[in-house]
């Protein structure tokens, strides 16, 4: 199985710089904490760096229709990076999705299909057999090289950074960013985040095989989009590689994150984004000496009520 490459992620990088935002780093008040605010990406999130690399790929290779099955916000960016490059998107949403999350890949351009969270993947793969679209899985080479980018721009931005938290799903974000980061300094330690209700990955890390959790375990944490029940298989390639450790962190460390983090920065975080921010306050004491980053992976949350200014902050604030 190939790996993605510092190279890969480098030419990613030079590819999708027109269509994605090179989000700053955002320093913590009082701690030692830096936030990579993902959130203020086109579509709120990470996962249009990777979508707009894989898509602008297929779409030079003369593929016309994607399709893709997420939680949320990977569907988002295969719309935005659908319609930057004029293809047909069509995403397989679960039923569970946040409203937001549907209406907004709707309004970007796809068509969207509901389905039982159990039954994504079989509907996504039966839909792209029927319309002729061609799959682009969220941990694919060529989506997991433009994640990569994000790596790169936090090894730019504060080279003397000691640590990398980086929220897990199906872990495309995590092996981008430890390519990325590891090819610039190797004893940058790279930390993967998952919810305690959704650890998956982390029973991976420890057993040093790729382990699957049922549906109805991980679709208990709030954080909607870290509900994947097992890794991808070539993210766990890189992960099982490059990663130095994974660590959980509870619905309430997680609720209490998000609300920092608007309190703060005012950087609006869903659930899963806010899971980093989480890890730093709950393992800090074992977190190795130098400054921490943080990767706040996304914002796609609903509007504060109470903001004048339109702003938005977590539904989980205040718990």
């Amino acid at each position: 199985m190939s790996l993605v490459t510092a190279a890969d992620v480098a030419a990613a990088t030079a590819r999708i710089a027109p269509s994605v935002l090179r989000t700053p780093l955002l320093r913590l008040p009082g701690e030692r904490l830096w936030v990579k605010p993902e959130n203020r990406q086109p579509t709120r999130s990470f996962k249009v760096r990777g979508a707009v690399n894989a898509v602008g790929l297929l779409a030079e290779r003369g593929v016309g229709h994607v399709i893709a099955q997420s939680s949320g916000n990977h569907a988002q960016a295969i719309a935005y990076a659908a319609g930057e490059h004029g293809l047909r998107a069509t995403v397989v949403l679960p039923d569970t999705a946040p409203e937001l999350k549907v209406l907004a890949a709707r309004r970007l351009g796809a068509e969207v299909v509901i389905a039982p969270p159990a039954l994504r993947e079989v509907t996504c793969l039966a839909l792209a057999d029927r319309l002729a679209a061609t799959v682009v899985r969220s941990d694919d080479f060529d989506i997991i090289a433009g994640h990569g980018s994000a790596g790169t721009e936090i090894c730019r931005d504060l080279p003397r950074a000691g640590t990398i938290l980086v929220p897990v799903c199906n872990g495309g974000l995590l092996a981008g960013v430890a390519v990325a980061a590891k090819a610039v300094d190797p004893a940058i330690r790279v930390i993967g985040v998952e919810p305690e209700l959704a650890a998956d990955g982390v029973a991976s890390f420890r057993s040093g095989r790729r382990t699957a959790w049922p549906v109805q375990q991980t679709y208990r944490t709030r954080a909607d989009g870290l509900r994947a029940p097992v890794l991808g298989a070539l993210a766990w390639e890189h992960i099982h590689r490059y990663v130095d450790d994974m660590v959980t962190v509870s619905e309430d460390d997680i609720g209490a994150a998000a609300d920092l983090l608007w309190q703060e920065l005012g950087e609006r975080a869903e659930p899963s984004g806010a899971v980093t921010t989480a890890a730093y306050f709950a393992h800090r004491a074992t977190l190795p000496a130098g400054p921490v980053v943080a990767v706040l992976s996304g914002g796609n949350v609903a509007a504060h009520p109470d903001a004048g200014d339109m702003r938005e902050r977590s539904l989980i604030r205040g718990l």
